[in-house]
């Protein structure tokens, strides 16, 4: 088996040990669940990632790691300054050191020690979570949360015989250089298990098929790849803003995004930082907020300076919540930004009855197009329904992207790509420099394959299907009841209509035939239909019988 899958089976497995050892303390389903086991896997990820580099600067140096450890020459401050940018530990925090404490009956609060101390280490402050307030959350929780006292030892226990380096180490997937696309997958798996809609904003994972299209296709809308700053205002646990972030690529050895985010969600943002730990974005983690964009959007032209202006961004990914009820902070939204021009179509009302229909993603619309540079690029994931519907406030939001020339196309995704939610999707794309171009609207809806994903039916595209959709709008590329290519005064003569479908030509076929071949078959017609209304008039009678029947009994 190769190493990646051989790697990708091993971590897999690992966490199902895991969610088994929780439910059998009684853990299942319980908030605490989540964290004990996304804190292991981030401890465990970032042990072996120290062990792998250590043991590179100690080759280079002609020391082994337990030299390096010791620390008697300085060694450990210099590995330090060369990997500024990585998590730091000390002997007596890592796996090798603590494993060998496990007899010990404190051994648990030894665990928990070590973890507080990496994150009260100085050389990890990069690495806490920043609230919109400014307040810094630890790198770790704890990992006995939810645990009886008395049952503590024995589970942190059998949590480090799950985690040993006898079994694996991530060393090795370190050293292959095939990080991205192994640990998307790993993340996959990871978060799949605790993908519920929960909390303020539903948290729902955005399928890889999906990230792939949108980062494919908003760098191929690009002339030139250069360093750029990202941004995702709701951005859950990063799988659209990563893969764009990835597919910018590196420059020097420096990745050419620096990526900025804000959710509201702990849970998601938890799942974020560990995200682009395992993907190599540690550079970014200050910029990771976890606050209410709407409401306190957290990142200004200068930093935490909230009258220099919200900052504007070269591209923006977004998988925004649909519907919720946000009534209890609608009208402090409206008050605070109502002379700023950031939600100009207006905030939704509160409706009489179910207020939790109220439609908050045309405010995560509006604050990403007040949010772009003046050629900046966005990607924003939309219910299909905004398309076409005649709304005050949705067509607006569309006579606003036409009259500023800011619409670059249109794809209307398969039902169901999302496994945890019917609603039918599209990808709105915006482009600023497209001032004199067309615009590309594509119907890939009837793409796909259907399948099972626990209860829920889901739609899988193929790489075949998705190179498809990535290359016609690339190329905008007109294809027979897919694609077609419109400008935006035909936009405004269809309403401001953003559905495919709509500018699709109405094909006629025609037949030729004689007049003689024409009365045969209108006569044929006129028989079938006799026919028929004969045998509607024969079924209705024997209904009414029946009727009769039922009376009399």
């Amino acid at each position: 088996m190769p190493l990646i899958d051989s790697m990708e089976t091993k971590i897999n497995e690992m966490v199902d040990e895991l969610q088994g050892l929780c439910a059998s303390y009684g853990l299942a389903n319980q908030a605490s669940e989540e964290k004990i086991i996304t804190n292991v896997f981030l401890y465990k990820f970032l042990n072996d990632k120290f062990m792998y580099n250590l043991k590179k600067f100690g080759d280079a140096i002609g020391e082994t790691a337990k030299e390096i450890l010791v620390n008697e020459n300085d060694e450990l401050d210099a590995f330090y300054d060369a990997y500024s940018s990585e998590v730091a530990f000390e002997y007596k925090d890592t796996i090798e050191y603590l494993i060998q404490k496990n007899q010990q009956p404190d051994f648990a609060d030894q665990v928990q020690k070590a973890l507080n101390h990496i994150s009260d280490n100085s050389h990890n402050e990069l690495f806490k979570i920043e609230s919109a307030g400014g307040k810094k959350n630890n790198l770790f929780d704890s990992i006995t949360e939810g645990v009886d006292e008395a049952q503590r030892n024995n589970f942190v226990k059998n949590i480090f015989s799950i985690i040993s380096s006898d079994k694996f180490s991530f060393e090795e997937i370190a050293a292959s250089g095939h990080a991205f696309d192994f640990y998307s997958s790993i993340f996959e798996h990871l978060i799949s298990k605790y993908n519920v809609a929960a909390g303020t904003y539903a948290e729902y994972f955005t399928p890889q098929s999906v990230s792939r299209i949108i980062a494919k296709i908003l760098v191929g809308m690009s002339d030139k790849i250069e360093a750029a700053e990202i941004y995702d205002a709701a951005a859950g646990s990063g799988s659209l803003i990563l893969h764009l972030a990835h597919e910018l690529g590196s420059e020097g050895g420096m990745n050419r995004a620096i990526v900025y985010t804000q959710d509201i969600s702990g849970k998601s943002t938890r799942f974020l930082r560990l995200n682009m730990m395992l993907n190599g974005m540690t550079e970014s983690l200050g910029n990771i907020v976890q606050g209410d964009t709407l409401l306190n959007p957290a990142h200004f032209m200068v930093e935490h300076d909230p009258s220099s202006g919200l900052k504007k961004f070269s591209y923006i990914t977004i998988n925004p919540p649909f519907k919720m009820d946000f009534s209890s902070i609608r009208d402090q939204i409206e008050q605070k930004w109502q002379d700023t021009g950031r939600f100009f179509a207006g905030v939704p009302k509160v409706p009489n009855k179910k207020k939790e229909s109220m439609a908050i993603y045309l405010l995560f619309i509006q604050h990403v197009m007040y949010s772009l540079k003046p050629n900046g690029k966005a990607a924003i994931v939309v219910p299909t329904g905004f398309l076409t519907v005649q709304g005050s406030i949705e067509k607006a939001i569309r006579e606003k992207m036409i009259d500023e020339k800011m619409l670059k196309g249109v794809i209307s995704m398969p039902s169901n790509i999302f496994a945890n939610t019917g609603t039918n999707v599209s990808i709105l794309f915006l482009d600023k420099g497209n001032t004199d171009g067309d615009v590309i609207l594509m119907d890939a809806s009837k793409l796909g394959t259907k399948v099972k994903e626990g209860k829920n039916q889901k739609t899988v595209l193929s790489d075949d299907e998705v190179t498809r959709i990535i290359d016609t709008f690339i190329e905008h590329k007109a294809v027979e009841d897919f694609s077609v290519v419109v400008t935006y005064d035909q936009i405004k003569e269809k309403n401001f209509s953003f559905s495919a479908g709509q500018y699709f030509d109405v094909k006629s076929e025609y037949v030729e035939m004689t007049a003689d071949e024409f009365d045969q078959k209108m006569a044929d017609f006129e028989n079938t239909l006799n026919s028929l209304f004969t045998k509607g008039n024969e079924l209705e009678g024997k209904i009414k019988d029946s009727l009769k029947e039922l009376r009399y009994e």
